[in-house]
């Protein structure tokens, strides 16, 4: 089998829906932005937002604190130290990205990241603090000084969450915000000029409306969070089902680096038959010296990078399935007994709690981990001010592609980049409305044909990609994913012999669908190993893999597929 041939005809091959099976919208309203996530990135561009424009809405899936930044654990990087420097995170963040990093964007996230941290503890976040009252700094892989603020020891996520919803329910009774629980975004409007003035949602369970509606917009900032559900086991939680990328997509916004999918070390292992969401042990653990043994007790790190344990993720990841091989097991061991009971309570007490909830003493017992798709780097293309390559539509946080993780995230800089980017993307929509040049316009109908796949395939389809585009991928099982995909059924709308019909499951599925489809192209094209990318058939980068795979869709659902220079191209605003 050639494999650049074999790539290019798989990518060739598919076709994807330019909207989704719905019905007609049965109410409407209407507001200057959407905001549709309730993340760190989604809540700070609300926040941000509110009194800058006349109204804003914030949609969330199900309620407001249930963005995946309540799940993480380890904390917020960035250069707060006097004996840290903007210039030595940036040179981390370079680094971890493998040369695939836009350096501008990254050069934004750096330099401003103290300062919204800073806007963080002053909307009321409380950070671990010293015996002096600063702010405590932690150590994690890849970083070279101690720049990870925390909260709760291990319950950073969720304090910042707290922090936001807070503030976000302080303003709810203003006019120029409202916020829709339970609304699950089905596709994005467009005008004749193709450009974004809007969305369909489905508001249900406890929504303040029922059904299916329409809300129109000057812009809509999608912040949808990341791809979890792609895979059979995943960090993330149950709403990460892509939607923002499927619906960027699906109205002719370019994505990128979706091939670099992060998978995280160390993720609690119960067994072959684990699923869904599962317990994640933190990079800080290994931070405080923590380390990996095989099944036979080696601690194999050592003799792989010189930081060890606290080598980038995918470094660690790819170790770790090596020696799992080795072994003939299917995890390896953590072992923080060391550092005594009372330290790892007080430190990591969520951690603690969990590990004791799934049977295990973290102070006494070896626990297995195994790696697990974690965070994705890749995205919907944005420029340095969150707008994507199609007018009126912004994307923020983990859905986004700023170019700032390149080929694999640096730990701890994803609730960064959802604060600076977020941040960012307010004050210019902000400022293009003041200026005009986000007017009002009404929504028409999009060519192409509408898609739906069936909600009973989503298992299938993770076990298709956790097969063909895990943590080691080559041409083979990469053609046999797209193959399977080409096999699920996406017109079920149509078919008598499929029981489904247009609803969440359905949508939510065919969003996985679409962008599992686009995944394993990106994936296959890439003839190298690069960060989260890894091929056994090409196990090193190559000079000439440093550039973007970035795709569109055509209006025929056909996948356009281009290599670009690491620097993103200015978006069409």
């Amino acid at each position: 089998m050639n494999p650049t041939s074999t790539a290019q005809d798989d990518a060739r091959q598919v076709r994807l829906a330019r909207k989704l099976a719905a019905p007609d919208p049965g109410w409407s309203t209407s507001a200057d932005v959407i905001v549709i996530g309730s993340g760190v990135a989604g809540l700070t561009a609300a926040l941000e937002l509110c009194g800058r424009v006349g109204k804003v809405v914030l949609l969330t899936k199900t309620v407001l604190s249930s963005g995946a930044t309540v799940w993480a654990q380890g904390g917020i990087a960035a250069a707060l130290d006097p004996t840290d420097s903007v210039a030595a995170h940036r040179e981390d963040t370079l680094v971890a990205g493998g040369g695939l990093c836009d350096e501008h964007c990254v050069d934004v996230l750096v330099s401003e990241g103290p300062a919204r941290v800073r806007e963080l503890v002053a909307r009321g976040a409380l950070f671990d603090r010293d015996d002096d009252g600063e702010i405590m700094l932690g150590l994690e892989g890849g970083h070279h000084a101690s720049r990870i603020a925390h909260a709760g020891g291990d319950a950073t996520g969720a304090e910042i969450s707290r922090a936001l919803v807070a503030q976000i329910e302080q303003v709810r009774d203003h006019p120029g915000i409202e916020v829709i629980e339970h609304a699950q975004m089905i596709d994005l409007l467009t005008d004749e000029s193709g450009r974004v003035c809007g969305a369909t949602l489905h508001v249900v369970g406890e929504g303040t409306r029922d059904g299916v509606g329409a809300v129109q917009a000057r812009a809509v900032v999608l912040a949808t969070g990341g791809i979890g559900q792609l895979y059979t086991s995943s960090t993330n939680p149950p709403q990460a089902t892509a939607d923002g990328l499927a619906a960027a997509l699906r109205v002719g916004a370019e994505l990128a680096d979706l091939e670099f999918v992060q998978f995280h070390p160390t993720v609690l292992w119960l067994g072959a038959g684990a699923k869904g969401q599962l317990t994640l042990i933190s990079e800080a653990v290994r931070g405080e010296g923590a380390y990996l043994l095989d099944v036979d007790g080696t601690r194999f790190m050592r003799s792989v990078h010189p930081l060890a344990e606290l080598a980038p993720r995918d470094v660690v990841s790819h170790a770790m399935v090596r020696q799992m091989a080795a072994t003939g097991s299917d995890h390896v061991l953590l072992d923080a007994r060391h550092l005594g009971g009372q330290f790892l309570q007080q430190r990591f007490p969520t951690i603690t709690e969990r590990l004791h909830a799934a049977g295990f003493e973290f102070d006494n017992d070896l626990i297995p981990v195994a790696p697990a798709q974690h965070f994705h780097s890749g995205g919907i293309v944005t420029d340095d001010h969150g707008r994507t390559t199609v007018p009126g539509l912004y994307a923020v946080g983990e859905c986004a592609c700023t170019g700032v993780h390149g080929a694999n995230r640096l730990a701890s800089n994803s609730l960064l980049e959802g604060l600076v980017f977020a941040h960012r993307a307010a004050r210019d929509i902000a400022a293009q409305i003041d200026g005009g040049a986000l007017p009002i316009t009404r929504p028409v109908e999009r060519s192409g044909n509408a898609g739906l796949v069936a909600g009973a395939a989503r298992s299938r389809i993770q076990r298709v990609m956790t097969t063909g585009t895990g943590a080691v991928r080559d041409a083979q099982s990469l053609h046999n994913a797209l193959v399977a995909l080409r096999n699920v059924p996406a017109d079920v709308h149509l078919r008598e012999d499929v029981l489904a019909s247009p609803q969440s499951a359905e949508w939510e599925t065919s969003n996985i669908f679409a962008t599992a489809v686009a995944l394993s192209v990106a994936a296959s094209l890439r003839e190298e190993s690069r960060g989260g990318h890894f091929r056994a058939d090409f196990p090193e980068p190559t000079e000439a893999g440093r550039h973007r795979i970035v795709l569109s869709l055509d209006e025929a659902g056909a996948l356009r597929t281009q290599r670009r220079s690491v620097t993103m191209q200015p978006a069409t605003q």
